[in-house]
């Protein structure tokens, strides 16, 4: 597994388009924070992170879609796919392999943004008047949130063997899974059901973690649906038979 990971980290970042989509996310997000007149904290009065946090789960559904997409697609693409499954490597080795280096690379591109943090506390006035346990709460959330977002993208890409096609599907299922399901929850039709659907959706546990309270049952949801997502993906492959 760890050859795997390794493997999928160093293809990554050797290809231009690795710090093109980083770049692109870093970029995006800084200029929310700082530049848009609608979003950036510079016009709130007040020191807070909220536009990574509230507009960061929209730009993971290119930037995590863009990191997973050739994870089996490019296997497939070329013919290796067969060779992969007769190398001495579990099943659940070779998917949660490449699922790690993806969540890998989705920490990385995050992990710069913690000086937005920093620039925050030095510029609020007194020097440090931020709610930390919030922003770390949010921080957490959005680790659980990139999680689940590359085990979806891993299970699109073992779905085709093209790549845009790959970077569409995961794009699509992330926002549909993100926001899909409270959108649905808000149709009449099932309005005394409205809360129990839009609970099955990634966007009421994601908020209730960036509150900075870490429940046990948000916890269990993104842990279920990623152990979900790869399920479907060692079904879709065929591996095991």
């Amino acid at each position: 597994m760890i050859s795997i990971f390794l493997k999928e980290v160093n293809e990554f970042l050797d290809s231009l388009i690795a710090y093109v989509v980083i770049g692109v996310f870093l970029i995006g997000i800084g200029l929310l924070m700082w530049v848009f007149p609608d979003t950036n904290v510079l016009d709130y009065g007040y020191a807070s992170m909220e536009p990574l946090f509230s507009l960061g789960p929209y730009m993971f559904m290119f930037l995590i879609p863009a990191i997973t997409m050739k994870s089996f697609a490019e296997e497939k693409r070329s013919g290796t796919i067969e060779l992969l499954q007769t190398l001495p490597f579990r099943d659940s080795q070779i998917i949660m392999g490449k699922f790690l280096a993806g969540f890998f690379l989705v920490l990385f591109s995050v992990l710069p943004t913690i000086i937005y943090y920093y620039s925050l506390s030095y510029l609020s006035n007194p020097v440090g008047n931020l709610d930390t346990p919030g922003i770390i709460g949010s921080y957490i959330g959005l680790v659980f949130l990139g999680g689940v977002f590359t085990a979806i993208g891993i299970l699109a890409s073992a779905l085709t063997g093209n790549q845009i096609v790959s970077f569409i599907l995961a794009a699509f299922l992330c926002f549909f899974f993100y926001a899909g399901f409270d959108a649905v929850a808000e149709i009449n039709l099932w309005a005394d059901w409205s809360y129990y659907i839009a609970d099955l959706g990634i966007m009421a546990h994601y908020t209730s973690i960036s509150r900075g309270l870490l429940d046990f049952k948000d916890v269990v949801y993104f842990g279920s649906l990623m152990a979900l997502m790869l399920l479907f993906t060692q079904l879709t492959l065929g591996f095991g038979k």
